[in-house]
């Protein structure tokens, strides 16, 4: 990470910073300890969106988290959660290991509950984000006719251009799983799968099926690009998706679609809008046939780890092809 470009964390409306210092920490084992004090600093301030209850004891707010991400708010012999309890002046209370359940807040001063609200919330964003995908949104695109015009394709780049740099078959999408990516997840509990199902029921109902009027959108793949701007060092090659009569309806359909899931906090917000492609080249193939988006910098206990890509020229392939379908 860059000094003058740190991560940026959103929450409730609200930006924060995450202290780039703590990449160093990775490998150790006091990890959570060490992250807790990096992103100290960039917390503070009190966020008012947030549900805070008056008792008569004082304050209460709850957090609702998979259990998996508990430990991350515990910390080491528990160092996280009493540092956040003093600091905020106030108690909370975690769910044991493997019960799923809320994080409880309670305090005196209701700027303290929302102060260590806001804080559990960081923590969980970051390390959700460090989580392994598990789940992804996407339309599908392999109607047996596809299949066959992209494994002519890929016969036709392996004929003629196996000799280029980092070119061979272990590259190429499986034509069983061409697909449109609307978005990556990370679910970590049955509530969040069963909560991603009444979401797109909900878009089902609220906007698709006026969107869609109803009936299938046709599409077609048709020409090919790469991700990044050197054509001879490629990572991704895609074929680009149009709605075959021409309208920008499948853009509006899969952007509010993504939009809908950024705003409950099941994807990340990274864009505001979907790249229309469906991938059919791609270097992270070459050790996991399963790979897909973004890779996963982090295994999921949290550590960061280091994933080397071998890229390819595709010069030559980008003069030949004109379209997969």
């Amino acid at each position: 990470m860059e000094v003058l470009r740190p991560q940026l964390i959103r929450l409730g409306g609200r930006i924060y910073r995450k202290n780039p210092i703590q990449e160093q920490t990775y490998q150790h084992e006091e990890e959570d300890e060490d992250f807790y004090q990096g992103f100290m600093e960039c917390a503070e301030e009190p966020c008012d969106a947030y549900e805070v209850v008056q008792t008569q004891q004082g304050f209460r707010c709850t957090v609702k988290a998979p259990s998996l991400l508990y430990k991350h708010i515990v910390g080491k012999r528990g160092d996280t959660r009493k540092k956040l309890e003093v600091e905020t002046k106030t108690s909370i209370s975690i769910p044991k290991p493997g019960q799923e359940g809320e994080i409880v807040i309670t305090g005196q001063h209701r700027s303290g509950v929302i102060s260590a609200r806001t804080r559990i919330d960081v923590l969980l964003l970051t390390f959700r984000r460090k989580q392994p995908f598990t789940h992804f949104l996407a339309f599908f695109l392999n109607e047996v006719e596809v299949q066959e015009r992209f494994l002519k394709f890929q016969e036709e780049v392996l004929e003629k251009c196996s000799m280029d740099h980092g070119v061979d078959s272990t590259i190429f999408q499986n034509p069983r799983k061409l697909h449109l990516t609307i978005g990556m997840l990370v679910l970590l509990s049955e509530q969040e799968i069963q909560q991603t199902c009444e979401m797109l029921q909900q878009c089902k109902e609220e906007f698709i099926d006026d969107i869609s009027g109803g009936k299938p959108l046709e599409v077609e793949m048709a020409g090919i690009e790469y991700m990044n701007d050197d054509p001879g060092m490629v990572d991704v090659l895609y074929a680009k998706v149009h709605m075959k009569d021409g309208s920008n309806r499948l853009q509006e359909l899969v952007d509010r679609v993504l939009e809908r899931f950024q705003a409950s906090g099941l994807i990340v917000k990274e864009w505001n809008s979907v790249k229309l492609h469906a991938t059919v080249m791609n270097t992270l193939f070459r050790k996991d046939p399963n790979a897909e988006g973004r890779y996963n910098l982090y295994t999921a206990d949290g550590k960061y780890i280091f994933k080397e890509r071998e890229s390819f020229d595709g010069r030559n392939i980008l003069k030949f092809t004109r379209g997969i379908c």
